[in-house]
This record gives structure tokens, sequence and C-alpha cells, in this order.
């Protein structure tokens, strides 16, 4: 989690919101990326897309399967939907999203059975450390409106 925060703060650097995402197999990072939707002018440019992206790409398969993806805060249904694509098999993330989250704070897709893949979840890992980025993050912002 401490090089998925590592992204966020090139997030952050950047002027984007500040969250990121590392791709994980056998110990060794295979991907990382930070939010650049602004920047990119890409609605898809999410961290976590951004990190399976990468990781793709450097193991030459579009799936996956037994790598861990570490991202800052709560992947939205855009994002799930990516992670199951992918076989990823274990997302573990920091801080809950209330307002697009799609591991259980809004919708939970990873416990829809229907869906042909699922991963193992782990929720909360630094959660205060990912929080805080954000929160001081859009303070930041209102402050200077």
């Amino acid at each position: 989690m401490l090089a998925a925060l590592e992204q966020a703060r090139k997030a952050q650097a950047a002027g984007e919101v500040p969250v990121g995402a590392v791709v994980v197999q056998d110990g060794a990072i295979v991907g990382a990326g930070f939010n650049a939707p602004i920047s990119g002018h890409d609605p898809t440019a999410h961290a976590e897309i951004r990190a399976l992206r990468q990781a793709a790409q450097r193991l030459g398969n579009y799936r996956l399967p037994g790598c861990e993806l570490y991202v800052t805060l709560e992947p939205c249904a855009m994002c799930v939907g990516a992670i199951l694509h992918a076989r990823i098999a274990r997302l573990v993330y920091g801080a809950a999203d209330p307002k697009t989250g799609a591991c259980g704070s809004v919708i939970d897709l990873f416990a829809e059975p229907r869906l042909n893949h699922h991963a193992s979840l782990s929720a909360g890992v630094m959660a205060e450390e990912c929080g805080a980025l954000l929160r001081d993050f859009f303070a930041a912002r209102r402050a200077k409106v």
C-alpha cells in the first residue's frame, strides 16, 4: 500500500484527485498508476485502470491471474469491472468511497454471484493514511474557492 500511496502523491502533484494503484505479482510490482482523467481528458484514466494496463503490457497478457491490486481508494464500478475481467486474484484497498465505491459502500459487485470471476477482498488497509491524503486534497481545493 505504501507504493500505491506514492502513486497517489504523484496524482496530487499533477493536480489530479490523489488515488494510486499498483499491481503485484509474486511480491514484485508489475504495474503502477495514478489518477489522470483531467490531464488526459480520459474518463477511464483511473489509477486502477492505468495500473492494470501497465501490468498487462509488461506481462504480455490481458489476464492477470495470481496478481494482487493495491489501491488507495475503494474502486468504482468501472474499475471493479476491469479488475474482474483481468482476473485479479486479490484486491486490497485503503479508504472507503461512500459516493462511488463498488466494493460495498454503494454497491458490492464482488458479492454478485452471477459474475463469472470473484476476487478476494481486503478493505481498510492503511485507511487513515489513504483517507487523509484525499481529505487534505479536497480541503485545499475548497480553500482556493
